[in-house]
């Protein structure tokens, strides 16, 4: 069957639910307006609008045949569009996990290749549909975030309905959100599989306000065989959150999430997971400065011991917008709280949920437990398309009695219990150009300089460094 037959058939559900106006007016553009730009590649693929090019004033890319299929003489915003990603990221690193255990020198590229297709009607309706193919040749012990040689990395449908002065949204099935910096919930960006959620979404926008509610199973990736990804009710995250916005200058959100995971492990601890959280997250810019905040708390048990952890996170700069190469000096500090008594009837490690590698850095030399964590930053402009970082970052335990943590919550073996509250310090060197709007180039490197308690866990200095290319269409 043809897509137009598909599309008849939705217009017809809409028509029937009084959201899509029959007999649409046709929108003709306005020749004495200026024609509208064309929309730029976002991280989420899906929150794209490529209506625009129905105007024929829009100048013309190659492939927009594809990228605008028009459904509708009327709606310019009924279309299907399809689109591609592909990243390409070499990695050394010389000492993973610090080079505790097992883990050798590795030289590996981790490929991700997505592909999309986006149907929408007359902004009241989208399904969206895309794949994944994830390889990483070379690495010797590869993990289930670094292949996944054929998987459905979404697959959801949105109905969109004014009511009100606001908009509601409601989007089921195979799906992936981020809240604020990613510091603990995030899309998982940094390594090469992607985090999904087999999820029911609802949100409801009035400005200022934005309510959330949803229910979802994070997506466990197998890789026997293609198709094979799954969720189940062994592991879910349930969140209900409130937004507010001061226009473009300040933004406060708050939420309470249940996670709950069967059969968890910790160093001292095991058995069924559940996990009462309470986050809060304020973000505001004024003049150069820039502040974000973020802090939540966790209770709940597993097994038979209750669960008392904490974690907060924020940073602050300051962009000299006048100077040449428009310097950023930023100052980011973490604390989390760690397990002060093994032996004791409460499990104090915290759990970073769904966090994103980016937030310290890709070698995921720090994982977010038991830590103590400030970085100073300078961030440099020498061109529009062009941003450099350096940075570097002595880091703590917050309690001894737990161990050394790497990304995300993984304990490096014979810390835990040490003496040394001090676990080292790292360098770091980030440059991010964007070459041509459908292409960006990047690369990082990273060296940690490793504690006393690490060294005597057989682990020794490690560097990192990781060289991108990504292209987007």
């Amino acid at each position: 069957m043809s897509i137009h037959w598909w599309v008849a058939c939705l217009s017809v559900v809409g028509f029937a639910l009084g959201i899509v106006p029959a007999g649409a007016q046709n929108s003709e553009p306005d020749s004495k307006a200026a024609p509208p730009a064309r929309p730029a590649i976002m991280f989420n693929r899906w929150q794209e609008d490529w209506s625009v090019l129905a105007d024929p004033r829009v100048a013309r890319e190659p492939l927009d045949s594809l990228k605008y299929i028009p459904l509708s003489s009327t709606d310019p915003h009924s279309y299907l569009s399809f689109g591609f990603g592909a990243r390409e990221r070499f990695e050394t690193n010389n000492a993973a996990n610090f080079g505790v255990g097992n883990n050798q020198n590795a030289n590996y590229l981790l490929s991700r290749t997505e592909l999309h297709a986006d149907l929408n009607v007359a902004e009241r309706i989208k399904v969206f549909v895309q794949l994944q193919s994830d390889f990483a040749p070379w690495k010797l012990m590869p993990t289930p975030v670094d292949v996944n040689n054929l998987d459905l990395e979404q697959a959801f449908f949105v109905l969109t309905q004014p009511i009100g002065q606001g908009l509601l949204k409601m989007r089921v099935g195979r799906q992936q959100f981020a809240f604020d910096l990613q510091r603990f919930v995030s899309v998982r960006d940094g390594p090469n599989v992607r985090q999904s959620y087999d999820a029911a979404w609802i949100d409801y926008e009035i400005e200022p306000w934005r309510l959330i509610a949803f229910y979802s199973r994070p997506v466990q990736v197998q890789n026997f065989r293609p198709f094979d990804d799954y969720s189940s009710s062994q592991n879910t995250f349930t969140v209900g959150r409130v937004e507010h916005r001061w226009g473009e200058d300040a933004f406060l959100a708050a939420y309470y999430g249940r996670f709950t995971q069967d059969s968890a492990k910790y160093l001292s601890a095991s058995g069924d997971e559940r996990r009462n959280v309470f986050d809060v997250h304020f973000a505001a810019t004024r003049g150069g400065f820039d502040l974000d905040f973020e802090a939540m708390a966790q209770t709940g048990n597993i097994g038979d011991k209750g669960i008392w952890a904490w974690a907060a996170g924020a940073i602050v700069g300051y962009t000299f917008t006048e100077a040449a190469w428009s310097p950023r000096v930023g100052l980011q500090f973490d604390i989390a709280s760690g397990n002060n008594d093994p032996q004791g009837s409460i499990l104090g490690t915290f759990n970073p949920l769904f966090p994103n590698g980016y937030y310290f850095q890709l070698a995921g030399y720090t994982g977010f437990p038991n830590i103590i964590h400030l970085k100073p930053s300078l961030t440099l402009q020498p061109m529009k398309s062009m941003r450099v970082m350096l940075a570097v970052a002595p880091q703590w335990r917050q309690t001894t009695a737990d161990a050394v943590y790497t990304q995300p919550n993984i304990p490096v073996p014979g810390t835990a219990g040490q003496p040394g509250s001090y676990t080292g310090a790292y360098g770091q060197f980030r440059l991010d150009w964007t070459l041509t709007p459908n292409l960006n180039f990047a690369v990082e490197a990273t060296h940690f300089a490793v504690s006393d308690v690490i060294r005597r866990a057989g682990g020794r200095d490690a560097d990192w460094v990781g060289v991108q290319l990504t292209l987007a269409w």
